[in-house]
């Protein structure tokens, strides 16, 4: 009989404060709004004057947006007359993005994605003056000084689990919930003010109360909801930053008393120092040298560093959501571990009561894999990777005339990549969690008993490749934390021609520009997606033997036409993965002989 894992004991805290309170969540909306025009044009053809897309009539279904917050993404110059705004399902829509999820030669997938739209306060930079005044078709398009509200927010992640499928199906079921929540607590202010006054992000019809229940129409049979909750208000917002700091505070107590070990001591980077944290500031990132990012200060006119605001960051929003995410997650899963061994200990003691137990402060709206009563205890985790993309008007980031914001949340091993359309390579936006990273080796030596080295040389945390997860409940004591990694990026129109998310599957087989050079070859992102997840599941097989989940998400951008022409196409790795490819069917022949 194996010998049974320690478990983290759960220490009972008072019942959180009303704001903390779990809400009925939302269903994801994985479809964007938009000006369907009666005849559309096939995105790689047509003058520059058209819309720019071929969006499919038969998938799409009308949309009504009574008390809507979101604006449907106008294209430049289009029609005022003859458009209907529509629906677009992102699976439908095969000349903007892409996805593969591949099991590979494992019995099982443990990998997901997901991909839509997000309701989140625009956090795009703002266009200039001049710009705004001189642009004819940018005044047409923009509609976030109009009644409507901001223009819709992308949301793109893929999830790599471990141990089992729970946790990943759990991050693309719930953790846009727990970002929406967490802008609405903090009272997350837009960067596109209306009139000169600034918005802040509220539940819908609570005013300065946000702790308002969704009305019983807009709830579904499961406890959802189908429509958005929130809304862009002009509230005072003193109380809310009292609000955010206290809920950080209560946050990191919590972490403290329930696990310990390393989170007695932890200080979130993005939280304000007066609660706790790091008081660390989100700079933009600028690239350097072709395809490396780095981060630099953004300097007054007195050439000082910028103070930071004691007002609630995106940065700070986000790292609280994962964090609280993940705290919820290791409590409902251990608290089942008890409830569990309690009754597998002792046959005549009855189960503990529903009411009483850890699971009851979780959010109602888990999936019934974790509420049901078949459910077992969860020890796994899960990696994940999400891109947050919002544009300064209601044109799309995929327009060749759209600059955008993109802002990145990374923890583990996944990853996200963008091309350049003006040199062709890659450019990651995220940095491998392994024990081997200087920065990662210096936050857990001193809580770690010990690194270890696989048979492959790599060095392991307690037999985890990852040092941070969600889940992974019986190592968070030495430090492996959902703490996302950030990265935010000013892009301009068409600098950039496509955008990549994958798993390890993916990426432990091919390298950056292999991938990149791979997409630029398909003609369309949901092709790409397809080539690099079938390339990777072929050459891992012909050089391991195995091939790991591998997923691939392919999201096209405003330099897409333009793909091929940087960095002399996708000529720099042909030959080489050519020449795998042939070994890779040579050793499989070998071995269909054997």
């Amino acid at each position: 009989m194996p010998p049974r894992l320690p478990r983290i004991h759960i220490t009972r805290l008072t019942p959180p404060p009303t704001c903390l309170q779990p809400l009925p969540c939302r269903y994801f909306h994985d479809y964007f709004v938009t000006h369907l025009p009666s005849t559309s044009m096939h995105p790689d053809a047509g003058s520059m004057s058209q819309p720019q897309h071929k969006l499919p009539r038969d998938s799409s279904t009308p949309h009504s947006t009574p008390n809507a917050t979101r604006s449907p993404a106008m294209m430049a110059n289009s029609p005022a007359r003859g458009t209907t705004v529509v629906r677009i399902p992102l699976k439908s829509a095969k000349h903007h993005y892409g996805a593969t999820c591949s099991r590979g030669t494992r019995p099982y997938n443990e990998d997901t994605y997901q991909a839509g739209t997000i309701e989140l306060p625009a956090f795009a930079k703002r266009a200039p003056i001049s710009l705004q005044r001189g642009n004819k078709s940018f005044e047409e398009a923009t509609s976030a000084q109009g009644a409507s509200g901001d223009p819709q927010v992308f949301y793109f992640g893929v999830f790599d689990g471990h141990g089992g499928d729970k946790c990943s199906i759990w991050l693309r079921e719930k953790l846009h919930w727990y970002v929406e929540e967490s802008a609405a607590k903090f009272g997350l202010e837009s960067t596109l003010p209306r009139n000169g006054k600034k918005r802040r992000l509220v539940r819908r019809g609570s005013g300065e109360t946000r702790d308002t229940e969704a009305s019983d129409s807009d709830k579904t049979p499961e406890g959802g909801t189908s429509e958005t909750q929130f809304e862009l208000a002009e509230v005072d917002s003193e109380h809310m930053e009292e609000d955010a700091g206290e809920l950080q505070r209560n946050l990191i107590k919590q972490w403290g008393e329930t696990v310990g070990g390393y989170f007695r001591r932890f200080k979130p980077e993005y939280f304000l120092e007066e609660s706790g944290g790091q008081g660390e500031i989100l700079y933009p990132s600028t690239l350097r040298n072709g395809n490396k990012l780095v981060q630099e200060p953004v300097f007054s006119s007195m050439g000082e560093p910028m103070p930071r605001s004691g007002a609630p960051s995106l940065s700070s929003v986000l790292s609280y959501s994962f964090l609280r995410a993940d705290l919820d997650f290791i409590t409902a899963h251990s608290s089942l571990d008890d409830a569990h061994n309690e009754d597998t200990e002792s046959t005549a003691s009855a189960k503990p009561d529903s009411s009483t137990s850890a699971t009851s402060s979780f959010p109602p709206e888990t999936p019934s894999s974790l509420n049901s009563a078949s459910s077992q205890p969860f020890i796994g985790g899960s990696t994940c990777s999400i891109a947050f993309i919002s544009t300064p008007s209601a044109i799309p980031f995929w327009h060749p005339t759209s600059p955008f914001t993109l802002l990145t949340t990374h923890v583990g091993d996944t990853r996200i990549l963008l091309c350049s359309t003006a040199t062709g390579l890659p450019i990651p936006l995220t940095a491998t969690h392994h024990p081997s990273a200087p920065a990662e080796s210096s936050r857990l030596r001193r809580y770690a008993a010990a690194f270890t080295t696989d048979s492959f040389g790599e060095e392991r945390l307690e037999g985890l490749a990852n040092t941070r997860a969600f889940g992974d409940r019986q190592s968070k004591r030495v430090g492996v934390s959902a703490e996302p990694q950030l990265t935010l990026l000013h892009a301009k129109p068409a600098e950039f021609a496509f955008m990549v998310l994958c798993t390890d599957g993916v990426t432990g087989v091919l390298s950056d520009q292999e991938i990149v050079d791979v997409v630029k070859e398909a003609r369309t992102p949901e092709q790409a997606s397809k080539n690099v997840a079938a390339l990777a599941v072929e050459i891992a097989g012909g050089e391991k033997g195995d091939s790991d989940n591998a997923t691939c998400l392919v999201v096209r951008m405003g330099g897409w036409e333009r793909r091929m022409e940087g960095g002399g196409g996708s000529m720099n790795t042909k030959e080489n993965r050519t020449l795998r490819q042939e070994r890779a069917a040579s050793v499989g022949g070998r071995a269909g002989r054997r």
